[in-house]
């Protein structure tokens, strides 16, 4: 039996992931900044994170905040299993963060780059965003009467499940190095899936495609942070939002409308 750690372990996909490991038999470890017995801000380290990863042979760090600290985390942790012998880390990352220039995206990448050059043997899978950013996004957008979305820009939203599924068999297996995009099923407009959204949540907003400009943007555009070569999921949005609102949701691919 293998003893693995899982890094933000109480989030969205960490969560996942701990139950499918757990229920392939592993002994899994839940670290959090307030999850017991292993309550640990990897921003600051020290001998609680020592002591979780003590006996560890696979850590899967899915661990990460839109605040800053992702960099430091990391040091923290990489350094902690150096010291403990870990023989795998495993590392979530998201696709066209080398592709992109999107602070966060940066962010990702030289976290990916201190795996790379940590000395420890690693697995790296980049996918898409989850169903559930999509809706947070468009939550937020849809609070005034209008809703601005950014023009020309598609999204391939992905099942969190699955990237949970596809993790948990990364971290059983051999250390493999930057494996495979994963992306969702379809490469969706960003009008698309805002309107399906809405007809999902019985909104009733006016849509208003808004250009914005910047390098970023610009290769949000160019589909920098799309994959559809690797469309592997099988979700789709209409899916989610169906679970999620308790509707159903008639799959209207790229030219949905309400």
């Amino acid at each position: 039996m293998t003893t693995i750690l899982v890094t933000g372990g109480t989030g969205t996909l960490g969560r996942l992931v701990t139950e499918r490991l757990r229920a392939d038999g592993h002994e899994v470890r839940v670290l959090s900044r307030q999850s017991q017995p292993y309550a640990v801000d990897l921003r600051e380290g020290g001998a609680a994170l020592d002591a979780a990863v003590e006996g560890v042979d696979t850590i899967v760090h899915c661990a990460t905040t839109q605040t800053g600290g992702d960099e430091k985390a990391a040091a923290n942790l990489i350094a902690a299993a150096r010291r403990a012998g870990v023989g795998h880390l495993v590392y979530i990352s998201i696709v066209g963060v080398d592709q992109v220039p999107f602070p966060y995206y940066r962010i990702k990448l030289a976290v990916e780059k201190q795996i790379e050059e940590s000395g420890l043997r690693w697995t790296v899978l980049r996918t898409t965003q989850f169903h559930d950013l999509l809706v947070m996004f468009f939550n937020a957008m849809s609070k005034p009467p209008v809703m601005p979305l950014p023009s020309g820009v598609s999204d391939q939203p992905i099942e969190v499940a699955e990237v949970a599924d596809r993790l948990a068999e990364l971290a059983a297996a051999e250390p493999a190095g930057r494996v495979d995009d994963m992306g969702g099923p379809e490469v969706r407009t960003f009008e698309s899936l805002a309107r399906v959204y809405l007809k999902a949540t019985g909104r009733r907003r006016a849509v208003v495609n808004v250009r914005l400009w910047g390098k970023a943007f610009r290769q949000f555009r160019a589909g920098g942070h799309l994959t559809p070569e690797r469309a592997v999921g099988k979700g789709t949005f209409e899916e989610y939002l169906a679970r999620r609102f308790g509707k159903r949701q008639r799959s209207g691919g790229a030219n949905s409308s309400s």
